[in-house]
């Protein structure tokens, strides 16, 4: 996006936004170690696993708790399969016609550089299409999608995108801080 000169206010802010949070999610991830990326800090974490195939998979969607129950815990790699799989790839899925081969939404990578990557490309698939919309078709609405999405716009649908960025790639910085900080 550093390259391109969007004219449409609403849509050069949004994307300037979600550069600002690109870089500062992007910064935390950096140096993610494989221990830090599965680390497990409580008994019953979520977490992506491998099967007996060999390969990782998302062991529960969206984890639900018992009535009266904390919300189950969710590991970095979890966290970063969410935003990536999850809310970005799911958004083109969903809601988008040209639609690449993005592989089976479960599987996500075991180990921290790939799984790094593999939001990184999910990111640019998202990024690229709210980009391609201009403001005019960025406030419409979107026409297509489960649940009563096609009423709604696609700033709305890139707004929930970012707040669910925000959200886990805050508790993606938490994270390591406390895991860095383990014993001190």
């Amino acid at each position: 996006m550093a390259d391109v000169i969007v004219h449409d206010p609403v849509t050069r802010d949004l994307l300037a936004i979600f550069e600002n949070v690109r870089f500062r999610l992007f910064k935390r991830l950096e140096e993610l170690t494989d221990a830090e990326y599965r680390w497990e800090p409580v008994s019953d974490c979520v977490s992506i696993r491998p099967g007996d195939d060999g390969v990782f998979r998302v062991a529960e969607l969206i984890p639900e708790s018992s009535p009266g129950e904390p919300d189950p815990f969710t590991t970095i790699a979890w966290r970063v399969w969410h935003i990536g799989s999850l809310c970005l790839r799911g958004y083109v899925i969903h809601f988008f016609d040209d639609v690449p081969e993005l592989g089976d939404r479960h599987e996500w990578p075991g180990t921290a550089k790939e799984g790094v990557q593999a939001l990184a490309e999910d990111w640019e698939h998202f990024i690229s299409r709210i980009e391609a919309l201009g403001d005019k078709r960025l406030v419409a609405p979107i026409g297509v999608g489960p649940g009563g999405w096609a009423d709604e716009t696609y700033l709305k649908l890139a707004l929930h995108a970012l707040k669910e960025v925000t959200h886990h790639g805050g508790e993606i910085g938490l994270l390591r801080d406390l895991y860095l900080r383990q014993g001190v």
